[in-house]
């Protein structure tokens, strides 16, 4: 049998004692307490983060669906890790080209993990060469030669 919770007039601080330490058991709680997710997140803990594409790549959609769906390899310059982000958007990809400098941001997927059917993806491009992608596509500005 295991212990038992304590009872008494002076039980509070044990009790607040015996709950600050099954919080421990708490999958997120520790996560966080331990700071995992900016010792191990390629951005560093950050929302976004500036870096060079290195090779633009096609990645097949997970099951049921089909077809490629266009991403792009990019070295972030803080951490100098290598990441895929998705290229969201009709002919993003003709607009990104190698070593641009672009923006990306976590793309959106529960507990920051990939969303829908693209495999391994964590990250979207926001940007290029500091100019919204989105804005590009739609022919309101003008992607700026480097």
């Amino acid at each position: 049998m295991g212990k038992k919770a304590p009872l008494g007039l002076y039980a509070a601080r044990r009790l607040k004692e015996k709950y600050k330490w099954k919080r421990w058991h708490d999958y997120e709680y520790k996560r966080k307490h331990l700071r995992l997710r900016e010792k191990y997140d390629p951005l560093g803990g950050a929302p976004m983060a500036r870096g060079i594409v290195l090779e633009k790549v096609g990645l097949e959609a997970r099951q049921p669906h089909s077809g490629l769906r266009k991403a792009v390899k990019v070295q972030l310059a803080k951490t100098g890790a290598i990441v895929l982000a998705f290229a969201p958007g009709d002919g993003a990809l003709n607009v990104i080209d190698e070593h641009d400098e672009v923006l990306i941001a976590g793309i959106g997927g529960s507990r920051g993990r990939s969303l829908g059917d693209i495999p391994g993806v964590r990250y979207q491009v926001i940007k290029v060469n500091n100019v919204d992608l989105q804005a590009i596509l739609k022919g309101k500005k003008e992607k700026p030669t480097r």
